[in-house]
C-alpha cells in the first residue's frame, strides 16, 4: 500500500502507530464482513479505508493536540460505522468516547466492533440527539461534541446544544464548501447563546482525497 498510515498516525500523536494500523485493519475486516448484510459504508478497499476513514478521523488530533493526551469525554453524533469514534478510541486510550446514532443496525455494529477490539473507552448509544439531551442521557456530559459527514452545523448545534459541559465545545469535520454555508448559519442560530464559531486552516487529506477543515465553537469566558 502506498499510503503510510503508521507515519500519518505518528504525526497525529498516536503513541503506538504500528499497533493502531493492525487494529484498524482488523476493524476494516469486521466492517467488510458486516457490509455483506448491512449497508454501512461503500469504502472498504484497504487504501481508501486507510485514508478516507482512518486518516480523516485522526486528523482532528493533528489540529487539536489536546486529543493526544487529555482525558476528554467525546460525543460522536451520527457515528455511522464508527468514524471517527472507533478510530479515536483505538488511537487515544485516555479518551472517553460515546458513539451516537439513531439507526440501530449501525450502533449494533459499532458496539460489536468495540467489544471485538477490546475497547473499554467506547460507549454506544442508539437515539436521536434532539431527544437524548431532553432525556438527560447526554446533557452537559461532554468536553467535545463532534460529527463527520452528518448534517449542517446549524442542525447539529440545535439538536445537541445541551451536550457540552460548561467548558465543552463543538468541533465538526467539514469541507471548505460545507463550511462556507455552515459558518454564517450556525453563527446566527447560536448568537444569543454567547457562542462564537471559527474555522481552522484548510488541510489536504493524503493521496489527493480532498480538502478538509474543522468548524469549532467557543463560549464566552466563564465568570
Amino acid at each position: 500500500m502506498a499510503f503510510d498510515l503508521a507515519g500519518f498516525a505518528a504525526e497525529c500523536g498516536v503513541a503506538a502507530p504500528e499497533r493502531l494500523v493492525q487494529e484498524c485493519f482488523r476493524l476494516r475486516e469486521l466492517l467488510a464482513e458486516a457490509n455483506r448484510t448491512v449497508n454501512l459504508t461503500r469504502i472498504v478497499e484497504p487504501e481508501a479505508f486507510a485514508v478516507k476513514h482512518v486518516a480523516d478521523s485522526l486528523s482532528i488530533a493533528r489540529v487539536f493536540p489536546e486529543f493526544r493526551s487529555e482525558p476528554l469525554s467525546v460525543a460522536d453524533i451520527g457515528c455511522g460505522a464508527g468514524f471517527p469514534s472507533l478510530v479515536l478510541a483505538l488511537a487515544f486510550p485516555q479518551l472517553r468516547v460515546t458513539a451516537i446514532d439513531s439507526t440501530g443496525k449501525k450502533t449494533a455494529f459499532v458496539e460489536r466492533a468495540a467489544a471485538t477490539l477490546g475497547l473499554r473507552n467506547c460507549q454506544v448509544i442508539t437515539g436521536r440527539s434532539c431527544e437524548l439531551a431532553h432525556q438527560g442521557t447526554c446533557k452537559h456530559r461532554f468536553d467535545v461534541v463532534t460529527a463527520r459527514a452528518v448534517a449542517p452545523a446549524r442542525t447539529i448545534w440545535k439538536d445537541a446544544r445541551d451536550f457540552p459541559n460548561r467548558r465543552g465545545r463543538f468541533i465538526l469535520y467539514k469541507t471548505p464548501e460545507q463550511a462556507a454555508t455552515d459558518l454564517p448559519e450556525v453563527a446566527e442560530a447560536s448568537r444569543r447563546n454567547g457562542i462564537t464559531w471559527s474555522l481552522t486552516p484548510v488541510f489536504e487529506l493524503p493521496e489527493n482525497c480532498g480538502s478538509r477543515l474543522f468548524l469549532y465553537s467557543q463560549r464566552a469566558p466563564l465568570e
